[in-house]
């Protein structure tokens, strides 16, 4: 269970936490300015706030990863999902980090 407010331990991406990725991939393209051929979910860090955060850590092709900060809403405030930051030129062995 995770404790509100801190991020829990990285945890292999599922099947949810990659729909989230391809749901997010366009708003990803559009702040980068890159177009992924690739876009895969590898790992995550969620973070219990007011909804809660995803911290995923994307494969983008060839040694690339970016790292996206998602918040998803209560599902009392529609459960909507919103790309609120994107990290890139991250590499496979770097740890997904608060941001």
């Amino acid at each position: 269970m995770p404790m509100c407010g801190g991020l829990n331990e990285a945890q292999a991406a599922d099947d949810e936490i990659q729909a989230i990725c391809n749901q997010m991939k366009p708003h990803a393209e559009q702040k980068t300015g890159q177009n992924y051929g690739v876009f895969t979910a590898k790992s995550y860090k969620s973070q219990v706030v007011a909804g809660t955060n995803y911290f995923i850590k994307v494969h983008v092709g060839g040694d690339d990863h970016i790292h996206l900060r998602v918040y998803k809403k209560l599902p009392c405030y529609g459960g909507e999902l919103e790309l609120t930051s994107v990290q890139h030129s991250k590499t496979h062995h770097d740890p997904i980090e608060y941001f």
